[in-house]
């Protein structure tokens, strides 16, 4: 039979439990990043973390460009194309993954409803595109849209 062990305080708030589908809708599919409160354990400047939830026909609303990040993205459900500079990659197997970094310009669009869990490192401020229902050009909850 297990014990019961209780943590002091400082460990218990440097734990965090949820649902990547849940919390996600929260920050559009962003987890974890810069942008996350300072004190919350989901606060990084290292990495951030996306749960991507796409619709059919979703897509970025502009490239991303003058890129200085790494960027690793996992195919978890659908078909999920990556157009890259003179060359499109598509996603369509469970954990179907690319990886680029500095320098490469990037968009997206979800040839299926997809799930995809992105990872970039480090996790800086200005690449957001505007959202979709955002007016005048807005940035994203976060700083973020996906990848």
């Amino acid at each position: 039979m297990a014990e019961n062990v209780v943590a002091d305080d400082a460990a218990l708030t440097n734990v965090y439990v949820g649902r990547a589908d849940v919390d996600a809708a929260g920050d559009r599919g962003w987890l974890l990043g810069h942008f996350k409160p300072l004190g919350d354990v989901r606060h990084s400047e290292d990495v951030e973390i996306k749960w991507g939830v796409h619709p059919r026909g979703d897509e970025r609303a502009q490239w991303v460009t003058g890129e200085h990040r790494t960027a690793l993205l996992i195919l978890i459900s659908g078909r999920f194309r990556v157009e890259l500079p003179g060359r499109s990659v598509v996603l369509a197997e469970q954990g179907d993954y690319i990886v680029w970094g500095h320098g490469v310009d990037h968009s997206w669009h979800a040839e299926e409803e997809s799930v995809v869990l992105t990872v970039r490192w480090p996790s800086v401020a200005g690449y957001a595109a505007p959202a979709p229902d955002a007016g005048g050009g807005q940035p994203a909850p976060g700083g973020h849209a996906a990848g």
